[in-house]
């Protein structure tokens, strides 16, 4: 996947870029340490291709995640992805979660389940380590099976992934989420 465009937006967590080509969005890439490093990963990714004003369809996408990363439970489903140049199981894996909504999550083996391949969780681990789409395949939603948040391969590794599902409100056990109403059968103890 070869990228002919890109552009560099500012969001909730960061700077954040997006490349493209004709047959759609060849990558996302999330906040760096610096800015500068977000640029050079873009180019090591994608050498090639220049800073651009994005086109209608791009710009609809990177409103949708400024708005996602802002707390607004959108999917991203339309945003046209270009993954033909993508490994098949990959390709799988990445149709798969996108189907998981915000605020909720899945599993490395449930998405192996899906694919076919109930053995497959450490092959889909792995295609989520090099996912090209962050946020709009949204492996961030994908836990261990015992509940851990596992890996995360973009900068800041599991803290970022947490601060994304607690942007999208996701629950990964019983801790009520903050601002959160609690039960009308449970009452909050206060310090005495």
């Amino acid at each position: 996947m070869k990228a002919s465009a890109f552009t560099i937006f500012s969001t909730p967590i960061g700077a954040c870029a997006i490349s493209w080509a004709d047959r759609g969005i060849v990558g996302v890439q999330l906040p760096q340490a610096r800015e500068s490093h977000l640029g050079a990963r873009l180019h090591r990714f994608h050498p090639g291709a220049i800073q651009s004003r994005p086109p209608n369809n791009i710009s609809v996408v990177i409103t949708q995640i400024i708005d996602l990363l802002s707390g607004a439970p959108n999917d991203l489903a339309e945003a046209a992805l270009d993954m033909e140049d993508l490994p098949a199981f990959d390709r799988s894996a990445y149709e798969i979660l996108r189907t998981v909504p915000p605020g909720k999550t899945i599993t490395y083996g449930e998405i192996a389940v899906r694919i076919g391949d109930p053995k497959a969780a450490r092959a889909v681990g792995r295609a989520m380590g090099s996912n090209p789409f962050p946020i709009i395949v949204p492996c961030h939603r994908v836990l261990g099976s015992d509940g851990r948040m596992g890996g995360f391969s973009a900068n800041g590794g599991v803290v970022t992934k947490a601060r994304l599902l607690s942007i999208e409100r996701a629950r990964i056990d019983d801790t009520p989420l903050l601002f959160e109403e609690l039960p009308f059968n449970v009452r909050p103890t206060t310090a005495r």
